[in-house]
């Protein structure tokens, strides 16, 4: 009997929501999203961390087999596929982020794709649609019962956090449990959740979201299998409410209610521009044009030319570092995506390179970079800004500011910027086939009677040459 508290009303939300109730705005929006989960988990598909992990998740057998995204001819039990591929995509820092503070798409999109792959009768692209939708939505609820959910993360990685409640409650919708089960889902992915903000920065952060999505679908497929959690999960502070200074939780709208809206329609993700942590994309742009400020003044840009650069961006430890030895670490340094951008007038995939973190000019001028953390500088993805300072050798100063980057959700891309990204990644994968194939299923895929044939395009690989090539966004 399922009990009509706050987790009862998750349960029989997740349950009750149906297609209908997809609206224009989420499902243009949600469309956008996994387009771009799927290029950049193509592009990640041939990182090292992923390709650990792939090594590892070949040592398991079952009968039921899902894909592996950029495999042609490889396939691995359902909970390891969801497993690597999620990794795949938060492997480059490259997946999208939300407000309050996550990566809402890498942990639910993996677990329902290789869910799919093992149903008796393959849903429609409309019924994958609106499990996303239930996944990205449970997310979006649950960060909302915390103010401190809104800054950049201090403790928590927040996709392992709330990542593995919306696979866990996606996985659900496409198994249609019954509302008991959907809320039992919810209680048993709550065991699985959280993972410390101290891994950031390195080859383990890109697991918070493979196990986010491994664990949420077993977390569903338990529940089918009649395992029970608390019923109270979600409503007591011994239970979610662990990962929250401030936890304040309430009922999920009855989902054919009135009241009903989802979180997607007023909220927009950001896409990424460069493969790195959201907040490099304001030290970016603002770097950029401070540069282009000095040389429109000089004529052109010259290190020796350059005596100190001040970065005044809001405070957040795991983004500061000074001299990153890593790729990983470079992805989350404030200093090193704003050296690269000056140095290079431009900050690509290329730029996480050993051979580029590596070279004595950018070390030079990682030297003279100086980080400030004014007071009005809030650490949330929705308030802060970055300056860029540039002094002269000769007294001059040359400022820029960035309060919006490109991509920001005030700021979207456009629909033909989100293509192009999704091309440049995915073919550095697929075959034009393939890619070509992706962007028209997602394109169309409320109207899809079959999703299977989305597998069949992410497995369709390139050439040597083409595998291997690496175009500038």
């Amino acid at each position: 009997m399922l009990r009509k508290g706050i987790t009862g009303s998750f349960g029989a939300a997740i349950h009750g929501l149906n297609t209908p109730q997809l609206t224009d705005g989420v499902i243009n929006r949600s469309k956008r999203m996994m387009l771009d989960t799927l290029g950049v988990g193509l592009i990640g598909s041939r990182t090292d961390v992923f390709n650990k992990a792939l090594t590892y998740s070949k040592l398991f057998r079952s009968d039921e087999r899902s894909s592996v995204w950029g495999q042609t001819d490889l396939s691995l039990p359902p909970h390891y596929a969801a497993f690597v591929n999620g990794i795949a995509v938060h492997s480059m820092d490259f997946d999208d982020t939300w407000h309050p503070a996550t990566h809402p798409s890498g942990a639910v999109l993996p677990a329902l794709l290789a869910l799919a792959e093992t149903l008796p009768r393959q849903p429609s692209g409309l019924d994958l649609l609106l499990a996303f939708n239930v996944g990205i939505e449970v997310q979006g609820r649950l960060m909302r019962f915390s103010r401190e959910a809104y800054d950049i993360p201090e403790r928590f990685h927040p996709p392992s956090v709330v990542g593995v409640m919306g696979s866990a409650a996606a996985s659900a919708k496409l198994l249609d449990l019954s509302p008991a089960q959907c809320a039992h889902a919810l209680a048993i992915a709550a065991s699985s959740a959280g993972a410390p903000l101290a891994n950031a920065a390195t080859q383990t952060k890109p697991l918070h979201i493979g196990n986010a999505a491994r664990r949420g679908l077993e977390a569903a497929q338990l529940a089918r299998m009649g395992v029970e959690g608390n019923p109270d999960i979600l409503e007591i502070n011994c239970g979610f409410g662990v990962y929250y200074k401030d936890y304040n939780p309430s009922a999920m709208a009855e989902s054919s209610s009135t009241d009903f809206r989802w979180v997607l329609e007023d909220q927009d993700v950001a896409f990424k521009r460069i493969p790195a942590h959201l907040g490099m994309h304001w030290v970016v742009d603002a770097a950029l044009a401070a540069r282009a400020n000095l040389t429109n003044t000089v004529g052109n840009f010259d290190l020796s030319h350059i005596r100190k650069v001040t970065l005044r961006v809001p405070p957040s430890k795991y983004v500061n570092c000074a001299f990153p030895a890593t790729e990983h670490q470079a992805r989350h340094s404030f200093q090193f995506n704003a050296s690269s951008a000056l140095l290079d007038n431009q900050v690509t995939v290329s730029s996480f390179s050993r051979a580029h973190v590596d070279r004595p000019a950018l070390k030079a001028l990682l030297s003279k970079v100086q980080v400030e953390t004014p007071q009005d500088n809030p650490p949330s993805f929705d308030k802060m800004y970055c300056v860029v300072e540039l002094e002269t050798e000769q007294g001059h100063s040359h400022v820029a500011r960035c309060d919006t980057f490109y991509g920001h959700w005030r700021k979207p891309l456009s629909q033909e910027d989100l293509v192009e990204k999704f091309s440049v990644n995915a073919s550095s994968v697929l075959c034009t086939e393939g890619v070509e194939g992706v962007i028209d299923v997602i394109g169309n895929i409320e109207r899809a009677r079959d999703c299977s044939i989305l597998n069949s395009y992410l497995r369709m690989t390139g050439s040597e040459e083409q595998l291997y090539s690496r175009r500038s966004m």
